[in-house]
């Protein structure tokens, strides 16, 4: 894929990503609340690692990947 196409696809991405987070936020209010994220919080600190959230986006962004650079 030439430079010029792959960045009008991720700036295209961005600015669908964008879009969502704006008019519809409540799409994206599952991620880190699902079983497997952990949260881990004490009186000065708070981690927070979204395992199981992560492996979603990941199949995700794999199978939209898979969909839109199939040769």
């Amino acid at each position: 894929m030439e430079p010029s196409k792959a960045l009008i696809v991720i700036g295209s991405a961005i600015l669908v990503i964008g879009l969502v987070l704006h008019y519809v936020p409540w799409l994206v209010n599952w991620f880190g609340k699902l079983p497997g994220d952990i949260k881990i919080q004490s009186k000065s600190s708070f981690v927070f690692i979204p395992i199981t959230s992560m492996i979603v986006v990941s199949v995700l962004i794999t199978l939209l990947a898979n969909l839109f650079f199939r040769k």
